[in-house]
């Protein structure tokens, strides 16, 4: 990882947003690079552990979201959000891909595919706490995309020691970029342009995650075939996030 994009980056600039992410769960599979790679730009290379692509599934819950020098907005400063993602390279600076971003607001999922170009989805979800055990519920609604469902339950176990540079969990969960090629979500069909967004947040507190539930087609719905075996699973403490910037690459 080249020193600009080291752990954590420099927080120098004045952010375009912050929020907070709660209530997350890290789930991935070990995907085939062949697999993925229609799913990304000619630009973009995929991002390899070990020669090995890697596929997750992410929900949580944004909240506290409000852009630079304006205060939250009630009833537009929080959403669920449910993510499919793989991870990439430009130039030799790792972040993550969306395949595609399930959200609650409105307001936000409007924002984020016009203003950020991201693939973000209309969709109805909850998310609820019950005793230390994590539920979340969701159901796509947007218009002219494959339908797709989620129910997961999980419980959040152990702490884990902070993941280092080398390890597989740092590989998966410390990423500060991200890159999109506009808001259709359909596999090799990408705009004319590619952005990189830079994000800044202390260090993951990671946790051992128990799945008690899991039932989702959100991979089939990009025509992703059904992941073989449960997935490797990261439970996280709660985190605030700036967004630092978004440009054309």
């Amino acid at each position: 990882m080249p020193a600009s994009d080291s752990f954590p980056p420099a927080n120098r600039r004045l952010p375009l947003m912050r929020q907070r992410w709660s209530n997350l769960l890290f789930a991935h599979w070990p995907v085939p690079p062949e697999i993925l790679r229609p799913y990304l730009p000619a630009r973009l290379e995929l991002d390899l552990f070990e020669g090995q692509a890697w596929l997750g599934v992410v929900p949580f819950t944004m909240s506290h979201i409000r852009p630079l020098g304006l205060p939250a907005v009630p009833g537009l400063s929080a959403l669920h959000e449910l993510n499919v993602r793989t991870y990439a390279t430009l130039d030799g600076v790792p972040g993550v891909w969306f395949l595609s971003l399930d959200a609650t607001q409105p307001l936000g999922v409007w924002a984020a595919r016009t203003l950020f170009h991201l693939p973000y989805l209309h969709a109805r979800m909850t998310l609820t706490e019950t005793q230390g055990q994590l539920r979340a519920v969701a159901e796509r609604t947007h218009r002219g995309t494959a339908p797709a469902t989620f129910a997961a339950t999980w419980t959040p176990g152990a702490a884990l020691p902070l993941a280092q540079p080398g390890t597989l969990a740092y590989f998966l969960t410390e990423r500060y970029c991200l890159y999109t090629a506009g808001p259709d979500v359909r596999a090799g069909h990408h705009g004319p342009g590619l952005w990189r967004g830079r994000l800044w947040h202390q260090p993951w507190q990671l946790y051992e995650a128990t799945l008690q539930e899991w039932n989702s087609t959100l991979l089939e719905s990009h025509g992703l075939p059904t992941p073989v075996g449960p997935p490797l699973l990261h439970a996280a403490a709660p985190l605030d996030v700036t967004v630092q910037s978004l440009r054309r690459v």
